[in-house]
């Protein structure tokens, strides 16, 4: 991880210099969650010592995100009863199986997104709107 000073706040400045190109993809994520009513912010986490921005919807951790240099990544985790779905889902067959090759963490199964220009959030939003339908 990249932001791992917690006296450095992650703002635009140092998100800019960080990600580069890729900082117009984490713009288009933040108009993404404010569109779908969810609670976002970066916060220090000790356990891993980095910055990391989680995205909520009411009060459920949705979306967990990192900034890397010259990209963003988001996560999504499912727990094994919803992976199925996943894969009913219009999304693309390489990030199907992505999806399949990508190793559980405990339970559930991380969807990981790599962001690193302006480019099409269709998959990611499929993958976030089925989250955050199942309960």
């Amino acid at each position: 991880y990249e932001l791992n000073d917690e006296s450095v706040y992650p703002d635009d400045q140092v998100l800019q210099q960080l990600l580069g190109e890729g900082y117009s993809a984490y713009c288009d994520l933040l108009a993404l969650f404010d569109r779908n009513e969810m609670e976002h912010e970066w916060r220090y986490y000790h356990d891993g010592n980095t910055w990391l921005f989680k995205v909520q919807k009411k009060k459920r951790t949705i979306v967990w995100m990192s900034a890397w240099k010259g990209y963003i990544q988001a996560l999504i985790y499912f727990p094994e009863k919803y992976i199925e779905g996943i894969y009913q889902l219009p999304i693309s067959e390489e990030l199907k199986e992505k999806i399949r090759q990508t190793q559980n963490s405990g339970k559930s199964k991380p969807c990981i997104f790599q962001f690193r220009s302006a480019e099409s959030l269709d998959d990611f939003s499929m993958v976030m709107q089925y989250k955050i339908a199942s309960k």
